[in-house]
C-alpha cells in the first residue's frame, strides 16, 4: 500500500496536476483576499480575520478536489490497468485508501502556504495578534475535513466511469449537494418538521460548527462517517466490476 501511495503522489507531481491545483488555489485565494477590492479583501475589511478565506475555500475546492480525484480510477479503467491493479497482492480497501490518501496529501499541501495569510493577519492586527486564533485553527481543521470529504466523493465518482470529464462533473454535483443541498431540501415546507435533522446531514453545518473554534466529537464523527461511506461504496463498485 505504501508503494502505491508513493506512486500516486509521484504521479501528481510528475505531471502538472499537483502543481496546477496548488497554484490555482493559492492564486485565486490570494487575489480575492489581498488584491481585488471587495467584501473578501482583508485589507478593506477593517478586521484582522481570515473568515473570507474560509468562506471562499469550500467553493474553490468544489472544483479543484474533483480535478485531483477524477483520474484516480477513471484513467485506470480507460487504459485497462485497473484489472492488473486489482490482482496485485493488495486488498481493494488498500488500493482505495492509497489513492484516497494521495489526493488528501495534495490537498493538504495546497493549504500549508495559506498559513502565511494567518501570520500576515496576525502581524497586521492592532494590537499585533488581535485575531481569533482558536477560531482560525478550528476553521483550518474544518476546511481540511471538508476537502477530505470532497476527495472521498471524488474517488467514488472516478470509480463509476472510465471518463475523467464525467467523473469530474459527477464529483462536483455530489460535493455541491452534500455542501448545500440538504439545506435546500430542509427549506421545503413539507419537511419543516425535520428541518434540523435534514440540515445536519449536510457538510456546511458541521464545517461552520468547527469554524467557531470548538472541535466537537459529533462533527468529527460526521466527517469520518461520510468519508467511510464513500470509501465503502467505492469498494462495492470495484468489487462488482471484478465479478462481471
Amino acid at each position: 500500500m505504501t508503494a502505491l501511495l508513493k506512486k500516486e503522489i509521484s504521479s501528481f507531481f510528475s505531471s502538472v496536476t499537483g502543481y496546477l491545483v496548488i497554484s490555482v488555489f493559492l492564486i485565486t485565494t490570494g487575489l480575492f483576499l489581498w488584491v481585488i477590492p471587495g467584501e473578501f479583501n482583508i485589507l478593506y475589511g477593517g478586521y484582522s480575520t481570515l473568515e473570507p478565506l474560509f468562506y471562499l475555500a469550500p467553493w474553490i475546492y468544489l472544483f479543484l478536489v474533483p480535478a485531483v480525484t477524477m483520474r484516480l480510477f477513471a484513467d485506470e479503467k480507460r487504459s485497462g490497468t485497473l484489472e492488473l491493479l486489482l490482482v496485485r497482492p493488495l486488498t481493494t480497501y488498500q488500493i482505495i485508501w492509497a489513492k484516497y490518501l494521495s489526493a488528501v496529501i495534495v490537498i493538504f499541501l495546497s493549504l500549508i502556504p495559506t498559513f502565511l495569510y494567518f501570520f500576515s493577519v496576525y502581524s497586521l492586527g492592532n494590537p499585533v495578534g488581535n485575531i481569533d486564533t482558536g477560531g482560525t485553527w478550528g476553521s483550518y481543521i474544518g476546511l481540511f475535513l471538508l476537502a477530505a470529504v470532497y476527495a472521498a466523493i471524488g474517488i467514488f465518482a472516478s470509480s463509476v466511469t472510465d471518463n475523467q470529464v464525467i467523473a469530474f462533473i459527477l464529483a462536483i454535483l455530489l460535493s455541491f449537494f452534500f455542501y448545500t443541498g440538504f439545506e435546500s431540501i430542509a427549506s421545503i415546507p413539507a419537511f419543516h418538521s425535520f428541518q434540523n435533522a435534514i440540515i445536519s446531514l449536510g457538510i456546511d453545518q458541521h464545517y461552520s460548527s468547527i469554524s467557531r473554534g470548538v472541535v466537537d466529537s459529533r462533527d468529527l464523527l460526521y466527517f469520518s462517517s461520510v468519508i467511510a461511506l464513500f470509501i465503502i461504496i467505492t469498494k462495492t463498485v470495484l468489487d462488482s466490476r471484478q465479478w462481471r
